[in-house]
């Protein structure tokens, strides 16, 4: 950093002095230290050997620094919001608010040598007693404070690590290296020691809250850009379907059913035998229709996801191309085997497969000119797959490999970054922005991915958290891992519904656990806490998850799981309008409590409730209550199945009509509506709720407004012509509803319109905003009709322009 022009060399300072947009400079006995305000809350600090040159771009900030006014004065660097102390003989620094409470020591940092180009490095921190931080990744310990943590931060299948940490306090550090990492928390302070880097280098922001550190992560490593709106419907998909025939079954039977479906997904192996692995195209005898399957899912008004990997088969056009380019890994991966459907892998028949180098253009420019057969095909989504990559029995000489822009080792966590980032790049890439009332002739880009690094949010993608097991202990834990991982800036999370490996439960032979009742329990209680997802998506092995599998219409489980989705369908005008915000406002879907309530002490460390966008206050039951949890040891983390079940449970008669009881806690700060019944209720206390099988326990915030859509059987079957809106008095309050076109990318260029509604509580009056913008197709006349918790209703005309409406008193 020191070699950037500008820069502003200090030994020591006397007198006040402004600094405008330009790195600060430290020179100490253990090295140099350079801080450089991105913004007057943001602030970069490299700490390099003395005489190193090091110019390093990221990979992760796309952002410029500002032309920030800093006032100098001694060894302290002082913006509108952010104060920086530096100790002149340690290096250490120490940030302070605007008002000067001090908000973050550094303690200890070292930088050593281990060869040539790389140096472990090392930075401490300084945290309060009693202060929680929050973040990293999707760290499967059912943990939300990260205190007293210990983790070797590597990718794998079940956890992915952005390092991004934040504070209780309102801090955030992004840790800019992407090698293995160690984070430590304990006496000796909190700690970042990386394997491989050049420098120690890593943002501090100052946000106020969760909600800010979050807006500042995004600054610095981009935006979210909307989803299509139909990718809010539900996914079906399991491992695998095995044929066209079979996947365009599936979604036959959703519309014979009449249950909501818009999305199908077509697991691996569609191309053949493991030799042509990812070869992306239809070469399997049983998928020779592929292209006709596609276009037939699409005239019954349903979208494609097709998996996809990071990895080729040495038979297939990729793996030939790329390997004369010397741009494959020599690393182990999956498959390893090139006998298919045969567990454990018969290594007397190596696979061959490689690892493609994500980190070269070139070789994402060839990923993407294989894809877009795919593309072409009319696929509406992507499933990477395996982009931690499956890296198995590591080696030294592995880490040591080459790749572009350093060894595997220093960039080993980015891969995931970098292989999503080229497809989606390589899809905008397709298509030119038309004038601005016509619509694109494209789709935006949606991505489903096993692993996920910081700044992935930019690039289109949806993070699943993995092959995970089958059991509650697993449920619980997928509560926490999604808010950890939305903290860290990304907001799209999704776990397989029902877990992945369920084999345990098929006590009446291969497939049968879907008429297991302990199963049956987890799938529904699984569906109600994916029902608060941004991807609502069933997928798993060991058994197939369609809904008539677990039962037929007027059976209670099979009901159950019908009216999850279809409350999801009447979700999506909250669902659409939250993503805008995503978007334009830096929100997040899934909100730990203490981003509202930070006041409230006892959610500092709630695992089991969260808020689903602003208004909802999601609280699943996550423990069995009509059966019993037998599931006593399970190997998870490996990503394949050992599990033991103690009981015979089709054995069992369960009544699943009978009502149950769970306690559930309201933060302080607001009054709650139970969302089924009505009920109000003061926040700050625990409350014992009335459970059935197909309701799951949720509440929202008194001032909130909550549209609700009309049933359907996919997104865009009806208008949003006749919304309801949910009112519920007790405190003021809006509500922005968001449309546009449903797809592509003209909302980019303010195709788009806003309908605002705002809640007095005080007058009992309802404003209705006149309508912002207009795109193609937009309603110009509609009705909503509104909707009291004590079930009072009036229905009003709405052509976009305001108007108020006067509610009586309950």
């Amino acid at each position: 950093m020191n070699s950037r022009t500008g820069v502003l060399a200090v030994v020591l300072w006397m007198a006040a002095i402004a600094v405008s947009g330009k790195p600060v400079e430290v020179k100490t006995s253990q090295g140099n230290v350079t801080v450089e305000f991105y913004t007057p809350s943001i602030v970069r600090v490299v700490k390099t050997s003395q005489g190193q040159t090091y110019s390093r771009k990221s990979r992760v900030v796309i952002a410029e620094p500002e032309e920030v006014s800093i006032v100098q004065k001694g060894n302290t660097l002082k913006s509108s919001q952010l104060t920086v102390k530096i100790d002149p003989n340690t290096g250490c620094l120490t940030f302070l608010s605007a008002g000067g409470k001090t908000l973050l020591k550094e303690k200890a940092w070292s930088l050593v040598r281990q060869n040539e180009t790389e140096w472990q490095v090392s930075q401490a921190f300084l945290l309060d007693k009693d202060e929680p931080v929050y973040g990293l990744g999707t760290i499967q310990n059912g943990r939300m404070n990260r205190r007293g943590e210990h983790k070797r931060m590597e990718q794998s299948n079940l956890e992915d690590f952005q390092n991004v940490i934040q504070s209780i306090k309102g801090w955030g550090i992004y840790w800019d290296n992407y090698s293995p990492t160690l984070f430590d928390d304990d006496a000796q302070g909190m700690r970042f020691t990386s394997e491989a880097g050049e420098a120690v280098d890593y943002y501090f922001m100052q946000g106020g809250s969760a909600d800010g550190v979050i807006a500042q992560m995004r600054h610095l490593s981009g935006q979210v850009p909307m989803f299509p709106l139909w990718t809010y419907g539900y996914w079906q998909s399991k491992e695998r379907y095995k044929s066209a025939a079979e996947t365009e079954a599936v979604v036959d039977k959703y519309r014979e059913l009449q249950v909501p479906l818009d999305g199908i997904i077509q697991d691996w192996q569609y191309w053949g035998s493991n030799y042509l692995w990812n070869a992306m195209d239809f070469l399997s005898e049983d998928f020779a229709k592929g292209r006709e399957m596609i276009d037939n899912v699409h005239k019954k008004h349903a979208h494609f996801m097709i998996s996809i990997w990071a990895s080729f088969g040495p038979q297939t056009r990729q793996f030939r191309e790329l390997d004369a380019k010397g741009l494959l890994l020599p690393i182990e991966t999956w498959p390893q085997s090139g006998i298919s459907h045969v567990w454990p892998p018969v290594m007397e028949y190596p696979s061959g497969v490689k690892v493609y180098d994500a980190f070269s253009p070139e070789a994402r420019t060839i990923y993407w000119k294989y894809l877009k057969t795919l593309f072409d095909y009319g696929t509406d989504a992507w499933w990477m797959d395996s982009t931690d990559p499956d890296f198995f029995n590591p080696r030294e000489s592995d880490y040591a490999h080459q790749v572009t822009g350093g060894t595997w080792r220093s960039l080993r966590n980015a891969f995931p970054l970098e292989t999503v980032r080229g497809v989606y790049e390589a899809q905008r890439k397709e298509y030119t922005l038309t004038s601005h009332h016509s619509p694109l002739p494209s789709k935006r880009v949606f991505i489903m991915t096993r692993s996920a690094f910081a700044g992935q949010q930019h690039y289109g993608s949806n993070m699943w958290s993995g092959d995970v097991a089958s059991s509650w202990d697993m449920l619980r834990k997928q509560v926490p891992a999604g808010l950890s991982y939305s903290l860290t800036g990304n907001p799209n999370f999704n776990t397989d519904i029902g877990g992945f490996f369920c084999g345990s439960y098929n006590t009446r032979g291969s497939g049968s656990a879907p008429r297991n009742p302990q199963f049956q329990e987890l799938y529904v209680r699984w569906m109600q806490y994916g029902l608060f997802c941004p991807v609502f998506r069933s997928h798993g092995a060991d058994a197939p998850r369609e809904i008539w599998q677990f039962g037929q219409k007027g059976e209670p489980v099979y009901d159950a799981i019908e009216q999850m989705i279809r409350l999801r369908y009447r979700l999506i005008p909250y669902i659409y309008s939250t993503a805008w915000q995503v978007t334009s406002n830096d929100e997040s879907y899934l909100r730990p409590l203490f981003s509202d309530f930070a006041s409230d002490r006892r959610v500092w460390n709630m695992t089991d409730e969260f808020m689903f966008g602003r208004s909802i206050l999601a609280a699943p039951i996550l423990n069995p209550q009509y059966t019993e949890e037998k599931v006593i040891r399970e190997d998870a983390m490996t990503g394949w199945e050992k599990k033991e079940l103690t009981v015979d449970s089709l054995r069992l008669t369960v009544d699943w009509t009978a009502s149950k009881t769970a306690s559930k806690y309201l933060p302080k700060g607001a009054v709650w509506y139970d969302f089924w019944t009505g009920r109000p209720y003061r926040g700050g206390q625990t409350v014992t709720l009335e459970t059935r099988l197909n309701r799951v326990p949720m509440f929202v915030r008194a001032g909130s407004i909550l549209p609700l859509g009309p049933e359907m059987q996919y997104v865009g079957e009806k208008a949003w012509n006749q919304l309801e809106l949910r009112i519920y008095p007790g405190a003021d309050g809006s509500f922005t509803l968001y449309e546009d076109e449903g797809d592509g990318y003209n909302y980019e260029r303010g195709v788009y319109s806003t309908i605002t509604f705002s809640w007095n509580d005080k007058t009992r009056e309802l404003t209705v905003g006149e309508r912002q913008g207009e795109y193609p197709g937009m309603l110009r006349n509609r009705h909503f009709t509104l909707v009291l918790p004590d079930g009072k209703q009036q229905t009003i005309d709405y052509d976009g322009t305001a108007q108020s409406i006067k509610l009586s008193a309950e």
